[in-house]
């Protein structure tokens, strides 16, 4: 403060020209002038720290790869269509097109836009237009009346251009400009992270629903097969070579596959139900075309292809792109300017004011130059003593900004982590294929077996429910399994925030029907 107080004592004793026509040639007018040349030549000086973006503190690259697969593509930003099915495609679009979270996020990107052009609009001086007409008396009958010839009944009429104009000295205005700018970034980037997590939803919901119809076609097939086993057992009983246990257990496990479709199908509604809701379609249905044993239709889970995966290594850096962590650190930058607008209000205010117009008896005369009339002042606001209060707000401004560095850092955590269980999870996903797959041929021949024997005599009828309970937890098995890994490849997708580019990636060949 010294030295810019110093600085307008030595421009209040130089002598300037006078600005404004009509005004006498004083040196106080130049020295005003001069005064307020000065302010606006030293309104450089911002008191608000500098933002420095923080360490992120994760390793160089994520400890999981994907495992040694056939190299493919790498993903595009609609990731989605790499999953080659039309249905899919749609929804996606419907969700984007109808979604109400996002029309929300727009109405909430508008507003931020608004509060921009607000705080933006404030370092520039106000004018406005402002007039006045009144006709007034004066009372005659006072110990002090008006002078000899001066009407008591008198006609007024006022108009000026005004304004009020606050100096940013310190960089206040700019600090809340900014951070309402950054406020705004953040908003853009938090929508941008609800797009991708409504199209991750509604991708792993239609997969899960895709997989839910394989489980209810193989359930299906299941329970024609207790049928036609029913059939059997009962005829045996009544020819005298089963008992009535047998009946009973082929009665009991009829029924069990019979909840179980119920279960499914009820699984199926409630997801059905939800992507009505993501998309904005309440009145939805997707077809159930997913038949088992059908390898030839496309919006099989068994036949949507995996996208490509990573290479090994993928660098940590990729986490950047993620837009919740862009939101974090666009919250952190508006945080770190308000603290230079609370240290700015310690400070003095300087701002200026005046009008230009004229003011007559008559409206023809107003703009003469007789009725000219003009103010041009100086405002200075120095708060002395407060109780702390500012200081307080300044204290508050800085824990706010550690609060937000602390969410910035926790949010690249997550994103970090995120990613490497995507990775850890589809890689395990992948390899457990294999094993589902041998477990699924060994079922089926195991229920070959047992119901060879059966035939022959040589065992109960217990073994053979058994190996067809096997077969269809086998089958069942192999289904969910191949959801988990299209669900994880989404996971991965969001985790490093929609696609990626790199020179080679890793896909996975689409596996036939388990009832092929």
């Amino acid at each position: 403060m010294r030295p810019a107080m110093r600085l307008l004592t030595m421009l209040e004793r130089r002598p300037v020209q006078p600005r404004f026509p009509g005004i006498a040639r004083s040196n106080v007018h130049g020295r005003f002038a001069g005064v307020v040349l000065a302010i606006a030549m030293l309104g450089g000086c911002a008191v608000g720290p500098k933002f420095d973006r923080p360490d992120q503190q994760v390793p160089a690259a994520f400890p999981e790869d994907a495992g040694d697969l056939t190299r493919g593509p790498a993903l595009a930003g609609d990731w989605w269509k790499l999953y080659s099915d039309p249905r899919l495609n749609d929804l996606v679009d419907s969700a984007l097109a109808r979604n109400v979270d996002l029309a929300l996020a727009a109405a909430q990107i508008q507003e931020a836009e608004a509060v921009v052009r607000e705080t933006g609009a404030a370092v520039l001086p106000e004018i406005n237009v402002a007039g006045n007409a009144n006709r007034t008396a004066s009372s005659s009958a006072t110990a002090l009346p008006s002078p000899a010839g001066i009407p008591s009944v008198r006609t007024g009429h006022r108009a000026v251009f005004q304004t009020s104009f606050e100096i940013d000295f310190w960089g206040k205005l700019r600090d809340a400009s900014s951070a309402a700018r950054a406020r705004l970034f953040a908003q853009r980037y938090s929508r941008d992270m609800l797009r991708l997590l409504l199209v991750s939803t509604v991708a792993q919901n239609y997969f899960t629903l895709r997989s839910l119809d394989a489980q209810i076609a193989m359930t299906r097939t299941t329970i024609g097969t207790r049928d036609v086993t029913l059939k059997i057992v009962g005829d045996r009983v009544n020819a005298g070579y089963a008992s009535d246990l047998d009946l009973a257990q082929s009665r009991l496990a009829r029924a069990n596959g019979g909840s179980q479709l119920r279960e499914l199908e009820r699984l199926r509604s409630g997801v059905e139900h939800q992507l009505q809701t993501l998309t904005g379609r309440l009145d939805l249905r997707v077809a159930a075309d997913s038949v088992a044993g059908n390898t030839a239709a496309g919006n099989n889970v068994l036949n949507l292809p995996l996208p490509a995966l990573p290479p090994p290594g993928l660098p940590s850096t990729l986490v950047d792109r993620r837009p919740d962590v862009a939101s974090a650190e666009q919250t952190l930058v508006s945080a770190n300017a308000q603290i230079g607008v609370a240290r700015a209000a310690q400070y003095p205010t300087f701002s200026l004011t005046g009008f230009l117009g004229g003011e007559s008896e008559s409206l023809r005369t107003i703009i003469q130059a007789p009725a000219r009339i003009w103010s041009v002042g100086l405002n200075l606001l120095f708060p002395i003593f407060d109780a702390g209060k500012y200081a307080a707000r300044t204290e508050q401004a800085e824990a706010r900004q550690q609060q937000a560095l602390a969410n910035y850092r926790k949010t690249v955590e997550i994103a970090y982590r995120d990613v490497s269980d995507a990775l850890s999870n589809l890689r395990q996903t992948i390899v457990a294929e294999t094993d589902l797959r041998n477990a699924l041929a060994a079922s089926r021949e195991a229920l070959r077996i047992a119901q060879a024997r059966y035939d022959a005599g040589y065992s109960g009828f217990l073994d053979v429910l058994d190996a067809q309970r096997n077969v269809n937890d086998a089958e069942l098995a192999l289904a969910r399994n191949r959801q988990q890994q299209l669900v994880y490849t989404v996971d991965f997708i969001k985790a490093i925030g929609g696609g990626w580019t790199a020179e080679s990636s890793i896909t996975a060949t689409p596996p036939a029907s388990p009832r092929s």
